[in-house]
């Protein structure tokens, strides 16, 4: 038996943003009863343009810093 790898920090982050994006747009309920895979394309595609949009964003502010 393997053993799971651990999440690395990065990793960690991007699932707890992918959370919080889930949760305002109101998917949270959904993803907690079916998981990521009950959602439709158009739901998963909206998650992932905000976190794409959010990380270009703290990219930039890193970047000004």
């Amino acid at each position: 038996m393997q053993k799971k790898k651990e999440m690395t920090l990065e990793q960690k982050k991007a699932l707890a943003m992918k959370y919080e994006i889930a949760e305002e747009l109101g998917l949270l309920e959904k993803v907690q009863k079916v998981g990521w895979k009950g959602l439709t394309s158009k739901e998963s595609g909206k998650i992932g343009g905000i976190m794409g949009k959010r990380k270009r964003q703290q990219q930039k502010t890193q970047q000004e810093t």
